[in-house]
């Protein structure tokens, strides 16, 4: 990185070394660059015209595109250790594996000595402070996880691969988890309440609310059994990565490189591009507005960003695009990387001012259309970029940035300055080393199984269970206490009468009756007379 006191020649003026002069006099910053490389005019080098990007303009976002093997690995690099440098922590997802080598210095070569040569640069062996990362744990680095309510409905949809009704399912199981005091920490919470709401115990929840259908449930179950069956379980519980951390410098002032190690998952395109979104989303709700600033709180830079825009449903690009327009207030620049202009959504491709692209191929009619779409995206030219863009060779590229106060400058032909670390990957043991050296390491490593929904929901089944056993067996011991009381009914009447006595044959006599009959009624009218005075007297 260099800084330049050097003032651009007033526009009004024609430059006299001509077009190329032109065009290097809008590189010629006055504050803190980074230094990409020399121009390329007319089918020469020319050393002595530098071409740069502010680095205040690292915040306003970028593109790195190119066909593969022109370049664009390199370029990310050489990008990286100047932001490093310039202390700019720097955030770089590592897809194949041979980014590990910005960590140690590089080895001088005939290649390198060339380019320095070709391009004025000063070039010494150097390794910067590097962080290593890895998805849930899975191959080396520092386990990055994310419980799923954090993901949220939307990247969860897209990763699962819903579609838009689907989608909008989802984010009422989610809504329903959160307001129901569920935690949704890994996917088998999410699996728990979902199969919960479609339950007869669980279905009424929802129906004030639209409901949760069957079938929508089970696309649901099944999209996340696959998605387990991939390891994907284990990209998501706690304890949850803040992404604070890659917000860090090292002791001697410079950035802190963090390299999220991909090549273990780099077969599941779709989980860890979307995790790279996940990561930028959240860095977005927790950092704080801090406008234009003189340098970056970070750089980001999203690799194999076509993966992110694939099959997205509506909610899902808008979700991207306001996340990448305002967090550039939040001090954090992104680049995207990715083969062609045309891989990134217009909403989004508007957004970013730093261009850097790599040479393309035109072999198939469809390449020949993504070249002159690639075109069409560049201000303004000198050259003819139709063509240029096919005759470059590898480690140049095609540059137009945002100047210092924010125009984009002409479009320059690049020959891109030679990284100083390895390019290449480190070794193994010593990767390990170094994951296991940082002070992250013991406290993300281990996994942490608490209490959430998937505990909570199985503990009120089993309980609900438990009063239904009791209300069983409650109404079974009634049932059988009814029917003992009706079976000693039964015996009472089926059992046959004893023989009366003699006393009792006579007194149960009709003659008996009879005379007891007579008898009481004459004594009855004798007490009736005494009683009311109606006896007659004796003469």
């Amino acid at each position: 990185m260099s800084e330049s006191t050097d003032p651009a020649p007033p526009a009004d003026r024609p430059d006299p070394a001509g077009p190329a002069g032109e065009i290097a006099a809008g590189y010629a910053f006055t504050g803190p660059a980074l230094d990409l490389g020399a121009l390329l005019w007319d089918g020469d080098c020319l050393p002595d015209r530098q071409i740069r990007i502010p680095l205040a303009m690292l915040g306003r976002h970028g593109l790195v595109a190119g066909a593969t093997g022109t370049g664009k690995t390199k370029t990310l690099q050489l990008i990286t250790e100047q932001l490093s440098a310039g202390g700019v922590p720097v955030f770089l997802a590592d897809v194949k594996g041979d980014l590990s080598g910005i960590s140690v210095p590089g080895t001088a070569g005939d290649r390198v000595g060339e380019r320095a040569r070709d391009v004025a640069q000063s070039w010494e062996p150097t390794g910067y402070p590097c962080a290593f990362y890895s998805l849930g744990g899975i191959g080396p680095g520092i386990p990055l996880r994310s419980t799923v309510t954090s993901f949220g409905p939307v990247l969860m949809s897209k990763v699962l691969q819903l579609n838009q009704t689907q989608e909008q399912s989802l984010g009422l199981i989610f809504h329903y988890a959160d307001t129901k005091g569920l935690e949704l920490i890994d996917l088998k919470d999410l699996r728990a309440v979902v199969a919960f709401l479609v339950s007869d115990q669980g279905r009424p929840e929802l129906k004030g609310i639209g409901g949760l259908s069957t079938v929508t449930a089970g696309v649901i179950l099944r999209a996340l059994t696959a998605f387990e069956q991939q390891g994907a379980s284990e990209f998501f519980g706690e304890p949850e990565f803040d992404t604070g951390e890659f917000l860090r410098t090292a002791a001697d002032g410079r950035g802190l490189v963090s390299v999220l190690e991909l090549p273990a998952v780099q077969d599941k395109p779709q989980l860890f591009s979307t995790f790279l979104m996940w990561l930028l989303a959240d860095l977005y709700n927790d950092l704080p507005e801090v406008g234009d600033l003189e340098k970056p709180k970070l750089v980001f830079f999203f690799d194999e960003a076509h993966l992110l825009f694939d099959g997205a449903s509506k909610a899902f690009l808008a979700a991207i695009t306001r996340t990448v327009r305002l967090i550039r207030s939040k001090g954090v620049g992104v680049f995207f990387v990715t083969q062609t202009p045309k891989d990134v959504p217009s909403d989004v491709l508007a957004q970013l001012g730093n261009r850097v692209q790599h040479a393309l191929r035109a072999f198939a009619p469809d390449d020949a259309k993504a070249l002159k779409a690639a075109v069409k995206t560049f201000p303004r030219s000198a050259y003819d970029l139709e063509e240029l863009l096919t005759q470059l060779g590898t480690g140049e590229a095609v540059v137009t940035v945002l100047s210092e106060n924010g125009a984009p400058t002409p479009v320059a032909a690049t020959r891109l300055r030679a990284p100083q670390s390895l390019m290449g990957p480190i070794a193994a043991a010593d990767l390990e080393q170094a994951v296991k050296s940082s002070p992250l390491w013991s406290r993300y490593a281990a996994p942490v199984d608490r209490e959430s929904a998937y505990e909570k929901i199985g503990a009120e089944q089993a309980a609900a269970e438990a009063r239904a056993e009791a209300a069983a067996a409650a109404a079974e011991a009634e049932k059988q206490a009814e029917e003992a009381q009706k079976q000693a009914a039964r015996a009472a009447r089926s059992t046959p009468k004893p023989d009366p006595s003699l006393a009792e044959q006579v007194v149960g006599s009709g003659l008996f009756r009879s005379l007891a009959r007579s008898i009481g009624t004459q004594v009855g009218r004798e007490i009736s007379r005494s009683i009311f005075g109606t006896a007659r007297r004796r003469r």
